[in-house]
């Protein structure tokens, strides 16, 4: 059940061309995407979203796929899809919502880009585990700055550029700071997150774009088959030296693939 509104947060770049809605993975926002989102200008029209539970977007009590592509589904409809479908991307978690919304709903979507995880069950998942762990276990009414936020996190996360990207869900609230995200819920039901997605029994018979960083074990050769399942007509594309967060390590190769895809 959700709490409010049913739409979620966007914002768009570009004002012509076809569609492209971008669909971030955990911890993540709308405007992760904004590099990717201009590199396309002007030749598409892209919505950059904060899936539930992030950003500026609805709260739900639980987490499981349908529910949040359900919301995905509604918003295109009542919104960007309701003159024909567009093309979705999506990352992470995000690529897992996207996938499953393309199965509920396959008439508003044209071309479907899934970028480094599987519909399968993610075994590689541990480092969000901690990461979750770390983020609820830090005392945030002492901190004054997001230096201090940062100060109390780099014991145990080193990397200062993960760290920038978990520091973006910082919010204030009154005089202290707190988690923009549903936090506490989806390290709850973190098994959900990390499952994989309902209605594998169908298809979505339009083009796939499946995405891979190298160095990343989100995609493994196990789901192929489970991919190919009900995405028929996917196309895999491996990008060197990138892990997980493919668009933000090589943009410039991320974009030129997707473009190609999107252009074809």
């Amino acid at each position: 059940m959700t709490t409010g509104t049913p739409l979620l947060a966007e914002s768009i770049v570009g004002d012509s061309g076809p569609t492209v809605v971008f669909c971030h993975g955990l911890f993540g926002r709308g405007r992760n995407f904004g590099a990717i989102a201009g590199a396309l200008q002007p030749d598409y029209r892209c919505v950059l979203l904060d899936m539930p539970n992030h950003g500026s977007s609805p709260w739900t009590d639980d987490f499981d796929y349908e529910t949040a592509a359900s919301m995905l589904v509604d918003h295109l409809r009542a919104g960007v899809a309701a003159d024909g479908p567009v093309h979705l991307v999506g990352h992470s978690m995000g690529g897992k919502i996207c996938m499953t919304a393309a199965l509920m709903a396959p008439d508003l979507v044209d071309h479907l880009v899934v970028v480094d995880i599987a519909p399968t069950s993610s075994e590689a998942t541990t480092e969000f585990v901690h990461l979750m762990d770390v983020m609820l276990s830090l005392d945030l009414d002492s901190a004054h700055t997001r230096r201090d936020v940062d100060a109390q996190m780099a014991a145990e996360v080193p990397q200062s550029g993960l760290r920038g990207f978990l520091l973006q869900n910082l919010r204030h609230e009154g005089d202290h700071f707190a988690w923009q995200p549903n936090l506490a819920m989806l390290r709850r039901d973190i098994d959900a997150v990390i499952g994989e997605i309902p209605f594998l029994g169908r298809e979505f018979e339009g083009r796939t774009l499946w995405v891979a960083g190298s160095e990343s074990g989100y995609v493994t050769p196990e789901a192929t088959h489970v991919m190919r399942g009900s995405f028929p007509h996917v196309r895999k594309v491996v990008i060197k030296g990138s892990g997980h967060w493919v668009h933000s390590e090589k943009p410039r190769e991320f974009t030129a693939v997707l473009r190609a895809f999107l252009d074809a």
